[in-house]
């Protein structure tokens, strides 16, 4: 017991309070913010012990106007609680958050217009042209 205490002190971890950070080591950005959301060495925002990316759930409520239980339904693995840090999370760091939603955003419409102008694409067009 003493040990895991010990252990949990040596790790650098980044506590959020208002807008400010603080912590030991900030320059560490896979430092788990706090038990419910960790930042990654690239500094994307992760719910903790999932596959789900912060501004995932954030989007969701964005762009659908989906409450914490509606995306609950649509993420079932995630909890209320989870949701809810997840949805802290962006309105602690919105100007953060919203540039990296923009960011994702440019990047999606760009892999699609690059496989719009695709030969594959191109080709199927054709075909359906054809037909």
């Amino acid at each position: 017991m003493i040990q895991d205490a010990v252990a949990l002190q040596s790790k650098p971890r980044i506590l959020i309070c208002g807008s400010q950070i603080f912590g030991r080591d900030a320059k560490d950005m896979s430092t788990v913010v706090n038990s419910l959301i960790e930042i990654d060495e690239s500094g994307v925002a992760w719910i903790t012990g999932t596959n789900t990316k912060v501004c995932e759930v954030v989007v969701d409520t964005l762009a659908h106007g989906s409450s914490p239980d509606e995306i609950h339904f649509q993420y079932p693995h995630l909890s209320l609680a989870q949701i809810h840090a997840a949805l802290s999370f962006y309105h602690l760091h919105r100007t953060q958050m919203e540039a990296e939603i923009q960011q994702c955003w440019l990047e999606a419409n760009k892999l699609a217009e690059d496989e719009y102008k695709s030969p594959f694409h191109q080709r199927l067009r054709e075909i359906k042209e054809n037909q």
